[in-house]
């Protein structure tokens, strides 16, 4: 799984005119499963986006995570994270999950995080959302459940 993570003021998904997710100060999160991926990749990630701290504590510093500052996740599905650009300038999706792996894999995501005490709000699987939110930062990171397989680097 793949997840590109927003630090947010605020954030929110619509689809067809309709609000079906909004938190106040939280992480926007875009999630990608890939083909693969299984339970193991899910509880990993939930941990990760559970524990990530990078709201800033007294002295300003990236120290706190989402619970600490009263902050809620916003969960978007997002297959095209799944996208391979090797080859040409038209993206292949052939690196991402099949919709019935990725739509259980992504539920199961929100729901351990739930599970863990967490305010979760999620986008619509496999519609067409349309998405706003107020950064805070910027910070944007790229979370890949593929580095507990690798070897760290010196």
């Amino acid at each position: 799984m793949i997840a590109v993570v927003q630090r947010v003021r605020r954030a929110w998904v619509e689809v067809s005119g309709d609000r079906v997710g909004e938190i106040g100060v939280g992480l926007l999160v875009f999630v990608g499963v890939l083909a693969g991926d299984d339970e193991e990749d899910a509880s990993w990630l939930a941990r990760k986006l559970l524990g990530l701290r990078i709201f800033p504590d007294a002295e300003g510093k990236m120290n706190l995570d989402t619970a600490a500052v009263g902050g809620g996740f916003l969960l978007i599905p997002n297959f095209t994270l799944g996208a391979d650009l090797r080859k040409g300038n038209r993206p292949s999706f052939n690196l991402a999950a099949p919709p019935e792996q990725a739509e259980a894999l992504f539920d199961r995501l929100a729901d351990l995080m739930k599970e863990a005490g967490a305010r979760v709000e999620t986008g619509r699987f496999g519609a067409m959302m349309e998405i706003g939110a107020e950064m805070f930062g910027p910070v944007t990171l790229v979370v890949d459940t593929a580095v507990r397989h690798r070897p760290r680097r010196a």
